[in-house]
């Protein structure tokens, strides 16, 4: 009996060691989160004489503490506990924030709001959200810290460059969820939801391809205007960058340095867009995409290598980064290309999937991408689908070349037509080999 009885006095006090263990560790998170604003907020007015700081680096770290006790207490007492600290510490900070405007023209409330989030933060890491709390205090703590730069980024951003991310958010947030997700049509082909979150997922890459190129400026050096315009459209800059070098000669190497950028940055996109809407065909993808990839990069290191001058490429900007109409016409165009598809895996096999995918191809790749890359696995061989989408891309090459020499003239056939032609038949002939 005695035995048994210490036995059980020492498992008693080992589990009372470990949760207060346990507890102290929540504490020290707590602590820690309010020492980190602190750390911000004390840095950010140091040069505040005593008595002019809201608070600082022991503040922060005291109302993260008490954040942390008041988390425990609620554990045992009830969240009661915790609303009524709240709420007090939410009286003080409004008393203090009045005070202070009293006596100085500065009315900002950023430190009074960081002083509640703080305290949020360590209640969280009190009631064992430890992950939470430390990941939302490194955010605070960053959003403190990028004051000039978020300054400067609303005044540099224009009213339709404004009105383009309301209309992003538009379209994902509010229309994406209020569609159906189930077919509908012939050989229910037409699925609302799948084919407007296609189209949500190509206007977020374009406009995040137009901040690239706004947030570079005006100057800048040719790959540069390649990669970020190729982000929005590489058709569209082989167009403008043709005209270019056909307006000003001396300039043709280098608007041939960027069309041959922009086409090449079309392959990885074509990689991202396929992975994310069908995993499963990245790593067949992987190797044509890639040798292609490689044959126009290795050309255009050759041809930038006789020509490094930088341009003026304000003409490749779009005049607005994001457009409902467009997106609608891309959506109509998804919709009317995933039915002939189907219509064509119906009436003549994968040959047509395949014809279809040569011809689409020669105006737009994404829709051909996103539409097979759905379809793989379920209504088409996931092998069609993957060769349907390199002869897709192997036709807008094609394309491009031909545009480029139609508005460039024919100083293009050498530096860009060429290098094109040896990226197709570079696609054409791995996927015969696979």
């Amino acid at each position: 009996t005695i035995r048994c009885y210490t036995l059980k006095t020492k498992q008693l006090r080992t589990g009372a060691m470990e949760s207060s263990l346990s507890q102290l560790l929540l504490l020290g998170s707590a602590l820690a989160i309010g020492l980190l604003v602190g750390l911000e907020r004390g840095w950010s007015n140091r040069k505040l004489a005593d008595g002019k700081r809201v608070a600082g680096l022991r503040t922060f770290g005291l109302i993260g503490l008490l954040g942390g006790i008041s988390g425990l207490l609620a554990t045992h007492l009830g969240g009661l506990i915790l609303g009524i600290v709240f709420v007090a510490i939410a009286a003080l900070v409004i008393a203090t924030y009045l005070i202070n405007h009293r006596h100085s023209l500065d009315i900002g409330a950023t430190s009074y709001v960081a002083m509640l989030v703080t305290f949020l933060l360590g209640a969280l890491a009190g009631l064992d959200q430890v992950v939470v709390a430390a990941a939302c205090g490194v955010v605070t703590t960053l959003l403190l810290r990028s004051k000039l730069f978020l300054h400067r980024l609303l005044l540099k951003l224009s009213q339709h460059e404004l009105n383009a991310g309301l209309n992003l958010l538009i379209i994902s947030l509010v229309l994406l969820p209020a569609l159906p997700n189930k077919g509908y049509g012939p050989w229910q082909a037409l699925n609302p939801y799948e084919i407007w979150w296609m189209v949500v997922l190509i206007s977020a890459i374009s406009f995040a391809g137009y901040f690239m190129i706004r947030m570079l400026g005006a100057q800048r050096g040719i790959l540069v205007t390649g990669l970020a315009g190729g982000m929005i459209s590489s058709t569209a800059l082989t167009l403008q960058l043709s005209r270019l070098s056909r307006d000003q000669p001396s300039l043709q190497l280098l608007c041939s340095v960027g069309i041959l950028v922009a086409c090449g940055v079309m392959f990885p996109r074509i990689l991202l867009v396929a992975g994310l809407i069908n995993p499963a065909l990245v790593a067949d993808l992987f190797l044509p995409l890639a040798l292609m990839l490689g044959v126009i990069f290795g050309c255009t290191a050759l041809i930038f290598h006789n020509d490094t001058k930088p341009i003026v490429t304000d003409e490749v900007r779009p005049k607005n980064p994001l457009e409902l109409k467009p997106a609608l016409l891309f959506g109509l165009m998804l919709a009317a290309v995933a039915l002939l598809v189907r219509v064509m895996v119906e009436w003549l096999g994968e040959s047509g999937v395949l014809l279809l995918a040569v011809a689409s191809g020669i105006a737009d790749v994404d829709a051909i991408n996103l539409t097979l890359s759905r379809m793989a696995g379920g209504d088409i061989p996931p092998n069609t689908a993957v060769l349907g989408i390199v002869l897709a891309s192997v036709s807008n090459t094609l394309f491009k070349a031909c545009l480029a020499v139609f508005s460039g003239g024919k100083g293009m056939v050498r530096w860009v037509m060429l290098p094109l032609l040896l990226v197709a038949m570079t696609g054409l002939l791995t996927i015969w080999l696979q």
